[in-house]
């Protein structure tokens, strides 16, 4: 039905003219900050389309609606008017998981995540080289050898060799980050230094990809990948704690301005340490973050037993109040794990990265400090795992809302046991398409059909399913991880991964709103736009409900509101 987007000029005259009779003596009108009207307004699933809201001075959603007749005696000469010129409105988009300083990494870093070849990359690093003081080290990630437009000559287990990069960057270790950040590629430079050679033997958990003469290619996958990230955090060390942090917080004032630009008001974050929780609680404190950030606190098991103190922390626009942990790594890199060998890599099965019994005992130190337990499972044996290791802990009526992160490929006995235990299932939409030019010869057709990103299957089972981009893996556009969550459909049309597993366009929107809110507890506050809920609002230039399918990634996003505040790049507020 076409929404009632039009104030006609009387109604208007009206309001003008109510809003100087009641002048300031009125407490309520007072209240009333801003009134934004002539919108095509989706508040929420089932929730009545509207084409107006009226927020208070405190940031809080005070009404929304279609008829504001009645609403006059809220309204003063102060108010800021809006008006949306018909466009469309919706609460602001939640990422329901990604990494926040990770993402401000790749902002400032070399970002390989538009690169579309070997070259290209090696190129892009030499320049680097070239401004790099002798022995600093350079960083980058986003690549991904699967998604190369040209492939590379020289290359072993579908990966390229160091020879080429070592040789134009002798004077700096460089490291490089896989696109799904379970692998890495490092120079020769950086392998010396870490001490790796042909007699270094695979960690438990990880795998240090050799040539035919068992000398390293440069590849380093999951555990593996600590034998090089142990030697550049060696060089970070060096750093006085000063400048860490200041690099530190330029990117989280980077990873600020992306996403509020890309219309994201709250941000999930998957892996954060203790000592950014401190930065964090410092920068909350000070009323300096710009957008609501709920952290997942990220350790080892001994890191964590008997270092709880001050957790669950809730502030104003940030909290830490779950527990991460994983039990497997990436389809791409081969690391997912499957209960059935890999289609294209027989007798392969992925790798258990956390062995079951320490994720159950960090299960029962987020059940001792009543924080949630957010688990990475990728692969069909990993979720089974994780979901079993749950079924001890928690049922619906525990209401916990302990969540999978990823669940990308499940075996389809256990789709619907998410619902059954209220597990929730936080997926990202974009990660199907991004990886369809691959995941169907990983798993074999009959596989991917019946388990992989199975969104359709979950929902109707019951399951909440909350969206996001896994950002800095993918970008952190929401507009295209809704494409992808509706269409099943990559952008650049080279693939379209089984479209009968697609969401709703309101169920999508939901995913990316109300669910993810819901997934962190924070459903009373935030995720639909109703009285009494924060206003974080987000103006886009196309309705996401009724535009065709090839109009939803022309979508621009006109503003972005946090607590009624409207986000502009050169604020600091």
């Amino acid at each position: 039905m076409k929404l009632s987007i039009y104030f006609s000029p009387a109604v208007l005259m009206l309001v003008v003219c109510l809003c100087s009779c009641n002048g300031s003596n009125d407490t309520e009108a007072d209240e009333a900050a801003l009134l934004v009207y002539n919108a095509e307004i989706w508040a929420g699933q089932n929730l009545e389309p509207a084409s107006a809201m009226l927020v208070g001075a405190d940031g809080v959603i005070l009404e929304v609606g279609t008829d504001t007749s009645a609403w006059s005696g809220k309204i003063n000469s102060t108010t800021e008017r809006v008006d949306a010129q018909g466009h469309f409105l919706m609460p602001g988009f939640i990422e329901g998981h990604a990494h926040f300083s990770g993402l401000g990494s790749s902002l400032r870093n070399l970002n390989f995540l538009r690169s579309r070849s070997w070259e290209e990359i090696v190129a892009m690093v030499a320049e680097r080289a070239e401004e790099t003081p002798e022995g600093d080290w350079i960083t980058g990630r986003g690549w991904h050898q699967e998604k190369w437009d040209q492939p590379h000559d020289h290359s072993i287990g579908g990966y390229p060799v160091h020879d080429a990069l070592s040789e134009m960057t002798q004077q700096n270790p460089v490291v490089l980050r896989h696109a799904s950040g379970h692998a890495l590629f490092a120079n020769g430079a950086a392998m010396k230094l870490a001490g790796v050679s042909r007699e270094t033997p695979d960690p438990r958990g990880g795998r240090v990809l050799r040539d035919e003469l068992g000398d390293p290619t440069g590849v380093f996958e999951e555990r593996a990948m600590d034998l090089i990230t142990d030697a550049y955090q060696n060089f970070v060390q060096t750093m006085s704690p000063e400048s860490r942090k200041e690099e530190w917080l330029a990117g989280i004032r980077a990873a600020e301005e992306e996403c509020l630009r890309n219309g994201i008001t709250s941000f999930q974050d998957a892996g954060t340490k203790f000592r950014e929780v401190e930065w964090y609680k410092e920068l909350d404190a000070a009323d300096s973050l710009r957008l609501n950030l709920w952290v997942m606190l990220r350790h080892s098991y001994d890191e964590m037993a008997g270092n709880m103190a001050g957790l669950p922390h809730y502030g104003n626009r940030f909290e830490c109040s779950a527990i991460k942990s994983e039990l497997d790594g990436a389809l791409g890199s081969y690391g997912a794990w499957l209960i059935e060998p890999y289609f294209d890599n027989p007798g392969f099965t992925g790798q258990n990265t956390t062995e079951v019994a320490t994720v159950d005992s960090i299960a029962q130190l987020a059940l001792a400090n009543d924080m949630q337990l957010c688990v990475h499972a990728i692969g069909d044996r990993a979720n089974q795992e994780t979901l079993d290791l749950m079924a001890r802990y928690v049922n619906p009526d525990d209401d916990r809302r302990w969540r999978i992160e990823h669940a990308q490929h499940l075996h389809p006995d256990d789709i619907s046991r998410f619902a059954e235990l209220g597990v929730i299932a936080a997926m990202q939409g974009i990660h199907c398409t991004s990886d369809a030019l691959f995941a169907e010869t990983r798993l074999g057709t009959e596989r991917a059909r019946g388990g992989a990103y199975p969104w359709r299957s979950l929902l109707d089972a019951g399951a909440v399913i909350v969206n996001g981009t896994d950002a800095p893996v993918e970008d952190i556009n929401p507009i295209e991880s809704f494409y992808a969550s509706v269409t099943r459909a990559r952008a650049d049309g080279k693939a379209v991964f089984f479209p009968e597993q697609s969401m709703t366009r309101e169920e999508a929107l939901h995913s990316y709103t109300a669910a993810p809110a819901y997934a962190a507890f924070q459903e009373d506050e935030r995720g639909t736009l109703a009285p009494g809920m924060q206003a974080d609002f987000v103006l886009l230039s196309r309705n996401l409900l009724t535009c065709s399918d090839d109009e939803i990634l022309g979508t621009e996003v006109l503003a972005t509101y946090v607590q009624g505040n409207r986000y502009t790049a050169a604020s600091r507020q």
